[in-house]
This record gives C-alpha cells, sequence and structure tokens, in this order.
C-alpha cells in the first residue's frame, strides 16, 4: 500500500487544465453559461404536466476547476392542475471544450454529472 499511496501523492494523475478550482463561490462568464445549460437540460427534461420559470441568476455557483462547476438555484414550477411552487436544486456541470469558448451556448458540449432536488418530477 505505500506505494499506491505514493503514486496518488504525485503529480502522475494531475491534469493541468488552466482552469483552477475556486473554493468560495464566484460568478463568472462560464458559471453563468454552466446556469444557462444546467436550465435547457431540466427544461427538456421536465414532465409536460409541469411549466418551470427559472430565476435570472444562481444563488450560488462554484468552479470545482478542469471546466467543472456546481450550480446551487431555485425554479418555480407550476402544474397544469395546482398551485405554484418553488424548488431549489443543484446540478453539477462539465464543460466539454476546455479552452475552447466558441461552443458555450451549444449543449452538445456540457455533460450533467447530476442533478438533486427535482427528483420527483
Amino acid at each position: 500500500m505505500p506505494l499506491v499511496y505514493d503514486i496518488v501523492a504525485s503529480d502522475l494523475f494531475l491534469e493541468d487544465s488552466g482552469d483552477e478550482p475556486q473554493l468560495n463561490a464566484i460568478s463568472t462568464d462560464m458559471t453563468g453559461y454552466a446556469f444557462d445549460q444546467c436550465n435547457i437540460y431540466i427544461a427538456n427534461d421536465l414532465d409536460s404536466d409541469f411549466t418551470a420559470s427559472f430565476s435570472g441568476q444562481p444563488i450560488n455557483a462554484w468552479s470545482l476547476g478542469n471546466f467543472q462547476y456546481v450550480i446551487n438555484a431555485d425554479i418555480d414550477l407550476i402544474p397544469a392542475d395546482g398551485q405554484s411552487f418553488t424548488r431549489r436544486y443543484v446540478c453539477r456541470i462539465k464543460y466539454n471544450m476546455k479552452d475552447d469558448k466558441s461552443g458555450v451556448t451549444n449543449p452538445d458540449n456540457w455533460s450533467i454529472e447530476g442533478i438533486s432536488g427535482l427528483d420527483e418530477l
């Protein structure tokens, strides 16, 4: 096992993408694009019994580095046969084009790693 610990502690698996993680919540162009892409994914995935209204900006957004982001935001949902309600969700998303920012508005260039808070919808 000591050999495994030495390998893990080394730079062998370190990927230097130029996108450093941020320990505090931030607001950048990339977190804005990540927020938009999370909302597009949620809107496309929602049951047709709901109408969604998204907030203008996330509550919090974090950069995990290597073009991965965590977005925390609210969504107002209006069921076809009921009263509207608000849900808070968390979306983990990754931009697959690295430094090439020309495709940030294309949903095909993003991967949703997970969404929580909207499980029962």
